[in-house]
């Protein structure tokens, strides 16, 4: 058993304790003094105060976020000129000035694009319609004519160009045979092409051939098989459904004439004329 006796003593420490700090005394406190005015502060509401320098003169905003009250920070990019607006839409929603839609009815001529550009030149509806801003609400292919509807009001394209809205257009047809009502009546059930099920909302012969223009480009002339007409009404534009759907019952189309959207007739403008719409006409849309 180890005793208290028996146990090695212990050696002193060989550290040193390091002093305590001392403590300074302060006598007395000397706040710091408030700094001179400067122009900066009187550009603020302040007061300036004597012998600072004067206030530069106010310079042209350098950056665009110093144009919108930001602080301009060093080595920033200048503003760029501002351009010129590129439409008329644009220049009045700069302006601040209430938009008035336009809505513009046209006669599409046959070989005209649907379009306001094309790369490789051919006709576009710039050619017959000088009015920035505007679009066709839908589509009308190069080889149809007839009616086409332009406006700046982007809510009436979505809803006239959507199917669900079911909003009719009326063509008249000119087909290669002598149509039958059978023909129409399947039409009206709707056929299957390429898979996919058209459908006519309305589709009848005609007895006689209605009253149009001439064709700019006549069509192809069969003396042993004749020609006749029928009026097909849609409320889908899907790509080249009227010709698809007459050739599926063996009637190919050699005319494409849309003479109505909605309420709004064709009768009136020569192929290339365009008219406003009248505030009743918009109303009904």
């Amino acid at each position: 058993m180890i005793t208290s006796a028996m146990r090695k003593p212990k050696r002193p420490s060989s550290r040193k304790k390091s002093p305590a700090p001392e403590r300074r005394v302060v006598e007395s406190y000397d706040p710091p003094r408030a700094r001179p005015f400067r122009p900066r502060d009187e550009a603020r509401g302040r007061v300036d105060s004597p012998g600072s320098r004067p206030i530069r003169p106010e310079r042209e905003p350098r950056t665009r976020s110093e144009a919108r009250g930001r602080v301009d920070s060093p080595g920033s990019r200048p503003i760029r000129p501002e351009r010129e607006p590129r439409t008329r839409s644009e220049a009045l929603r700069r302006s601040g000035a209430p938009h008035k839609y336009r809505y513009l009815l046209l006669h599409k001529p046959l070989d005209v694009l649907c379009q306001f550009t094309d790369v490789g030149g051919r006709p576009t509806l710039a050619d017959f319609v000088p009015v920035p801003g505007v679009y066709p609400v839908g589509r009308l292919d190069a080889d149809s004519e007839g009616l086409v509807l332009l406006t700046d009001d982007g809510a009436l394209q979505f809803r006239l160009a959507d199917p669900r809205f079911k909003q009719p257009k009326t063509y008249l047809v000119q087909v290669d045979g002598a149509v039958s009502e059978d023909a129409a009546a399947r039409l009206r059930a709707g056929v299957v092409v390429g898979g996919e099920l058209l459908r006519a909302v309305g589709a009848r012969v005609l007895d006689e051939a209605p009253d149009l223009p001439p064709r700019a480009r006549p069509i192809r002339v069969r003396a042993s098989i004749p020609s006749s007409w029928m009026e097909i009404v849609l409320v889908e534009g899907k790509n080249r459904q009227v010709r698809r759907m007459t050739a599926a019952v063996g009637f190919p189309t050699l005319r494409l004439v849309r003479v109505a959207i909605g309420p709004l007739r064709l009768e009136g403008l020569a192929a290339g004329e365009w008219r406003e719409l009248r505030s009743q006409e918009v109303a009904g849309l």
